[in-house]
């Protein structure tokens, strides 16, 4: 009687776009060693339902409503320490391969080229290795992660993740009070915090803060 192989790696997957979803599922359920066990369409709704499922491997995407990629990723690192997780991006952003090291994500993968590299990625997650997609290995990054590996300090990030959570929410249309709702602060903190990007971030009012938004990754054009 011949013995049953190794059972393969559950994955939840996070994209707010449903014909992503399917892509990114055909190209992974393909594989014997990996299957999709679950889906959500945002942060929020990834972390809950990692905390009710035994998944192995989290693959995110970085620009979704409610709560970004990012943001889940952090939580969960925090939360399922042995989750391996994994970040799907439209950009070619160096910083946002940064934040995804740092929130505690293996590497990420662009969009265009998925059905290249995600398989591949996934397995290097599940190894807990870094993944670095081909183009993407700059000095920067290599001394970036040369200093993660030795202990160093990191490079500091721009924004702190309670303003990186407002200006995602501004860029999207909501209003202070909204906002305020959202995160269960004051409109006027809200308002301090949107002070403090702007003057950080060099930039002038709410449409321009959209600009930058888009241009980093956390919403979507």
């Amino acid at each position: 009687m011949t013995q049953p192989g190794p059972r393969p790696a559950r994955i939840l997957l996070a994209d707010d776009h449903t014909l992503v979803r399917r892509g990114v599922r055909l190209i992974l359920d393909a594989e014997p060693d990996l299957t999709v066990v679950a889906e959500a369409a945002d942060g929020a709704e990834a972390v809950a339902q990692a905390r009710g499922l035994d998944v192995d491997l989290a693959v995110l995407d970085i620009a979704m409503p409610r709560q970004t990629g990012l943001h889940a990723a952090r939580e969960l690192a925090r939360t399922r320490p042995g989750l391996r997780i994994l970040m799907l991006t439209m950009y070619d952003n160096e910083q946002y391969f940064f934040e995804a090291l740092r929130a505690g994500a293996s590497g990420y993968v662009l969009k265009s080229v998925a059905d290249r590299d995600l398989v591949e990625a996934c397995r290097a997650a599940l190894r807990d290795e870094p993944f670095i997609y081909p183009g993407a290995e700059t000095t920067l990054i290599r001394t970036y992660l040369d200093r993660a590996r030795n202990g160093g300090p990191l490079p500091e990030r721009p924004i702190t993740e309670r303003e990186e959570e407002i200006l995602k929410l501004v860029a999207e249309g909501h209003s202070s009070k909204e906002i305020g709702d959202l995160l269960v602060i004051s409109p006027k903190t809200v308002e301090r915090h949107r002070a403090n990007l702007l003057q950080k971030l060099g930039l002038r009012d709410r449409l321009e803060l959209t600009r930058y938004a888009i241009r980093v990754g956390l919403i979507e054009p």
